[in-house]
């Protein structure tokens, strides 16, 4: 199911509000296989990690949100990453097992 910027935008926020931390405790990245990104490259915890991904609409809307929570809200993150099939935002909350 793809979700407007909006709702992206509120969900991660109520997420990241809800697991505490700053802004810049938390990365946020865009992904077309977004656990994969999660688990494998960025090695949260699938059970015990704080983290979080919503599918947009479009490749540019997904990289809208990311540069919203990067330059914005000051998440880590690099944008600029993926290609057209790259929809899903995701965010986790760094920990000293994660990798960037």
């Amino acid at each position: 199911m793809t979700n407007t910027k909006e709702s992206i935008k509120v969900d991660i926020k109520a997420y990241i509000q809800n697991n505490g931390g700053a802004y810049s405790d938390w990365y946020v990245g865009i992904a077309s296989d977004p656990k994969e990104r999660l688990f494998t490259d960025h090695n949260v915890s699938e059970k015990g990690g704080a983290w979080i991904y919503r599918e947009a609409e479009s490749s540019s809307a997904a990289r809208e949100v990311e540069e919203y929570f990067i330059n914005t809200l000051g998440t880590d993150g690099g944008s600029g990453g993926g290609d057209y099939s790259t929809k899903s935002v995701y965010a986790y909350k760094k920990t000293s097992t994660t990798k960037e």
